[in-house]
């Protein structure tokens, strides 16, 4: 295996966390802040991937349930969670996630494109797959989280 970490200037850095018993990475630059769980207000007529609104120094922040976003089970959070308070084009949005694992610092190559096999659903999230230490994380585009009527309405 081709080492993806580095230590020179040219690297980039992901923040790597845990939804389930699956690892995910996305962009560092994008990542505003990393909270615990907070019980978030509900939406009538939200998605089911949006677990509501909470209250971020003033503004209001959509809370999304990371795991049912990607098709995934989901589950009623706890003191255990973490929100990842990202920014998405010119929106601040909460991703609800087991932990936050690790910051990687790789170079692109390292990052391995999805395969063929994968849902068109899959790779509009998953921009590639990154090995490290035996495991696979997958590199996340923030971009398609909320689609483009529900960032326009946050």
């Amino acid at each position: 295996m081709n080492e993806p970490l580095t230590n020179g200037a040219e690297g980039r850095e992901l923040i790597a966390f845990r939804v389930g018993q699956q690892e995910f990475c996305v962009n560092i630059m994008a990542v505003r802040e990393i909270r615990g769980w907070t019980a978030a207000t509900a939406l009538p007529q939200a998605p089911r991937y949006i677990c509501g609104v909470i209250n971020l120094r003033g503004a209001v922040l959509p809370i999304v349930d990371f795991a049912v976003r990607l098709g995934l089970p989901g589950s009623a959070p706890t003191a255990r969670h973490v929100i990842i308070v990202t920014q998405i084009h010119n929106q601040q949005v909460g991703l609800l996630v087991d932990a936050v694992s690790d910051i990687l610092t790789l170079n692109e190559s390292a990052i391995q494109p999805t395969p063929d096999v994968a849902s068109d659903l899959v790779k509009a999230f998953v921009r590639g797959l990154l090995p490290v230490d035996g495991r696979m994380i997958s590199v996340i585009s923030l971009d398609h989280i909320l689609p483009t009527e529900e960032r326009q309405a946050a």
